[in-house]
């Protein structure tokens, strides 16, 4: 059975350590594994799973290209911005914008967490727009996490993409019609919304790179390894059935907080009360699939 290396030395929450043993091994990223017997004819999970399957059929023609205009014109927009804040940078003054620059970073973190729990949690596929083109990457995730290893860069990244534009856009806009001295005013601001799009465009991208174990580039397991960005075995944590908890997954840095206030049962329980409706009830619908 998968086991979990050492749920003492990475300070897992009781609850979630005592579920370690269904969680996934480097060596078997989709948990198929019984001992030392891998379970060849019937997966469990992965993309042979009948899930998987119907839900990467549903990839549409329409989603990529939506993709497609949201990458490139997060792209264009970024490369605009970064330029104009490097423009206007003062070495001076260079302790605000840090500050605010790495205050981004954490509510990019903690949006990645909010929106997955979203996703994960409530809604199902047969939604009108929002299923199909957004929660059922969220779906097919968790009945095949390797799923996203195999996806290229835009179908990655796309929804992130168009999460930031217009954020991207209005940044860009700013520093069009503002004035010099204006834009000294709100400088940390303007560092703290860059860093915030950034780190959302890139969420899925270090998402996809906690997932993936062979051939990383050796900065990217730097980064991982001193959990600048989220680690592999700190993600696995994520991925134990039926998938509960440290939802933040930019950089994992307020996995450990919300969970020790139980941010996401309480916030579950508050929901269930008020609407009546289950978490993660179309997600477990999913995983039971067998034809």
């Amino acid at each position: 059975m998968c086991v979990l290396e050492s749920a003492r030395a990475m300070a897992i929450p009781e609850r979630v350590a005592a579920k370690a043993e269904d969680m996934m091994t480097e060596e078997d990223p989709n948990c198929n594994q019984e001992g030392d017997i891998k379970q060849i004819k019937v997966s469990r999970w992965g993309p042979n799973h009948a899930g998987a399957k119907e839900l990467a059929g549903l990839y549409t023609k329409g989603k990529r290209t939506q993709e497609v205009v949201c990458v490139y014109s997060s792209v264009f927009l970024a490369i605009f911005n970064i330029f104009q804040l490097i423009y206007h940078f003062s070495i001076e003054n260079w302790a605000a914008p840090f500050a605010a620059a790495l205050s981004g970073v954490v509510v990019a973190d903690f949006l990645s967490g909010l929106v997955h729990w979203s996703a994960d949690s409530w809604g199902s596929i047969e939604l009108p727009i929002l299923g199909r083109n957004f929660i059922r990457p969220f779906r097919e995730h968790h009945i095949d996490p390797t799923a996203i290893t195999r996806h290229d860069y835009i179908e990655t990244n796309g929804d992130n993409c168009m999460m930031v534009i217009p954020l991207l856009a209005w940044q860009a806009f700013t520093f069009c019609i503002y004035t010099e001295e204006r834009i000294r005013e709100v400088y940390s601001w303007e560092c703290f919304l860059f860093l915030l799009c950034i780190f959302i465009t890139l969420t899925n991208q270090i998402h996809k790179w906690s997932h993936t174990y062979f051939g990383l580039p050796p900065w990217v397991e730097f980064l991982q390894r001193w959990h600048i960005i989220l680690p592999k075995k700190h993600h696995r944590i994520h991925h134990v059935s039926p998938h509960e908890t440290y939802f933040c997954i930019t950089t994992g840095w307020l996995n450990g907080p919300l969970e020790y206030i139980k941010f996401w049962s309480r916030s579950e329980w508050l929901l269930e009360q008020l609407t009546g409706y289950k978490p993660r009830s179309d997600d477990l619908k999913w995983a039971k699939k067998t034809e």
